[in-house]
């Protein structure tokens, strides 16, 4: 009987393609780990959804234009806090620092933690909407109760007024949202020299 054998040639073939596959695949892999952290530099780069800019440094420009911010606030299911900015909006020249205050409140009757994130609408003014201070991206705990004054100080950008689309803004939305943080859940300790170890008794204890 003949025998199959399988051509070398062919084998290689198989090989390079089976290496080209997992190749792409990890590329596949990676690029998805690497995705989130590039969107968010990205985001925060350009402002694009609505993401405000850090800086370490208050505006050295003001204009004689003004603008106006409001501020909005929200809490996700599941966290029972009240949360509210002091003021609904504030007026200030653009390039002016200014600080705006929100307050948070823990309705429920244990401590409970939250984080807020943020945006900015219309979205293309986020790139111009710059945060000296903020408490978002911290988490916050707060015991039963308890009520809290949380800062923000900020200024737009004075070259806002250069761009074709946001020459003629006169209002900017800031917008947080608080969501829960669960809380880590405590590691049993072992138990101590005779406590909470129940005796039994063996077939070699019992008489008869």
């Amino acid at each position: 009987m003949a025998q199959n054998t399988i051509d070398p040639g062919k084998q290689r073939s198989n090989r390079l393609i089976a290496a080209i596959c997992l190749a792409f695949f990890g590329g596949m892999v990676g690029m998805a780990y690497a995705a989130v952290p590039l969107y968010a530099m990205f985001c925060q780069i350009t402002g694009y959804g609505g993401t405000t800019q850090r800086v370490e440094q208050y505006s050295d420009r003001v204009l004689d234009r003004e603008i106006t911010v409001r501020f909005d606030a929200n809490v996700a299911g599941g966290l029972p806090w009240e949360f509210k900015p002091t003021e609904r909006s504030m007026t200030m020249k653009i390039g002016e620092t200014a600080q705006a205050h929100y307050t948070s409140t823990n309705m429920f009757s244990v401590p409970t933690a939250g984080r807020a994130t943020f945006n900015v609408t219309p979205e293309m003014a986020g790139a111009y909407f710059n945060k000296v201070e903020c408490f978002c991206f911290t988490d916050t705990t707060l015991k039963p109760g308890e009520t809290i004054d949380m800062p923000v100080v900020f200024f737009v950008d004075p070259d806002i007024v250069d761009v074709p689309e946001l020459k003629n803004l006169t209002t900017i939305t800031l917008s947080y949202t608080f969501f829960p943080i669960e809380a880590e859940k405590p590691v049993a300790a072992a138990p101590q020299a005779g406590e909470g170890v129940i005796e039994t008794t063996t077939d070699d204890n019992l008489g008869g």
